[in-house]
């Protein structure tokens, strides 16, 4: 029996991906034209499941397929030395380097190797180093990828490499730097002064796919599994899921599972993976998201709950007792981490599939 092809993990890079592909052809583009072309530093903002990570893996992939060296680095502390000793390992098919700290010499032959000379009250800087490693992949003309997930403006290393990585783009270093991370943690990235020369990056807002792309990733994943969808289900698959690509997997995934030993996934298989996707999502994401609100955040979302479909911040602010300008700052703040979107001037909706829904359940009501 074949192996269940959907890939609910985070980060994982599906077998089948739709919906994304200016994006990719952009940055894809960017390795080539390198060094200069604006799409090289970009940041991908979305909310928890909406493909960042496993965008930022393929696109990794696509940089070392052309030749380049890619880091991939969470934003934590220790971030710098970990993209240090990372490109260390990524080049050591290329550079041959001691583990002493001060560059004394070049010996040029099969290898390029670099000789350190240890001065133990002398360790040279983090840029010193890298600038280092960068001349010599240079004369390779061997371009450096650095990704950074889930970045996080109170780490203070995320300023630092912006503003080490901004020396390198000035020196036309053939070098890239990829970031993802969530709405309202990008916004406070930009706005951060040790960061400034990120608000050039090109931004790519990573949202919902359309139906025919979600039909199209669920129709030939389900294929590489051996089994099919029957077109009812895979109609009411691609309904359910909203085109929100964490779901499109993991109701993929779940609807193959629930199918069992035969080969094709009817409605009634489908109905079943629905319903565990659903509860899988709800613990997975839509707990996680709301863990983090505050109360006065869960009060707006629960004023909006009250509406069918789009909710008007003037009603919301009625309901929640206060002025608009009062309630406009929970929407300024539900709107940066994704959990809320715009649907016009004064109008709002839920990001997030299923929330309206679970917030009765999260709040015990």
């Amino acid at each position: 029996m074949a192996r269940n092809p959907f890939t609910p993990n985070f980060g994982q890079v599906p077998r089948v991906l739709a919906g994304r592909d200016q994006l990719i052809d952009e940055i894809v583009s960017a390795f080539d034209n390198a060094p200069g072309d604006p799409s090289l530093t970009s940041i991908l903002i979305g909310a928890r499941g909406t493909g960042k990570t496993a965008l930022l893996s393929l696109l990794a992939n696509e940089a070392e397929s052309k030749g380049w060296l890619a880091v991939n680095v969470p934003c934590v502390g220790g971030m710098l030395e970990e993209i240090f000793q990372g490109t260390v390992k990524a080049s050591s098919h290329l550079i041959c380097q001691s583990d002493e700290t001060k560059l004394t010499g070049l010996t040029i032959g099969q290898l390029i190797g670099l000789e350190w000379e240890a001065k133990p009250s002398e360790k040279p800087t983090w840029f010193l180093r890298m600038s280092a490693l960068l001349d010599e992949l240079d004369r390779r003309d061997v371009g450096l990828l650095i990704t950074v997930d889930e970045v996080r403006p109170s780490l203070e290393e995320m300023g630092l490499l912006a503003s080490y990585y901004q020396l390198f783009v000035r020196d036309e270093r053939k070098v890239a730097l990829l970031m993802a991370g969530l709405p309202s943690e990008v916004s406070l990235l930009l706005n951060d002064k040790s960061a400034s020369f990120l608000r050039r990056a090109s931004q790519y807002h990573i949202g919902d796919i359309g139906d025919a792309d979600a039909e199209l990733v669920l129709e030939r994943t389900a294929e590489e599994g051996e089994k099919a969808f029957t077109p009812d289900a895979l109609g009411r698959v691609v309904e359910a899921c909203g085109g929100f690509p964490y779901l499109i997997q993991l109701m993929g995934y779940r609807s193959w599972q629930a199918a069992g030993n035969s080969s094709t996934i009817d409605v009634e298989s489908a109905e079943r993976g629905i319903s565990r996707a659903r509860s899988d999502f709800e613990t997975r994401v839509l707990k996680a998201t709301l863990d983090e609100l505050s109360d006065k955040d869960l009060e707006f979302l629960c004023a909006m709950a009250q509406d069918r479909d789009e909710s008007r911040t003037s009603e919301i602010a009625e309901r929640m007792g206060q002025s608009t300008g009062y309630v406009s700052q929970y929407r300024r703040r539900l709107l940066e981490q994704g959990v809320i979107a715009s649907k016009g001037r004064g109008k709002v909706t839920f990001a997030l599939p299923f929330l309206k829904e679970y917030l009765k359940e999260y709040l015990g009501d």
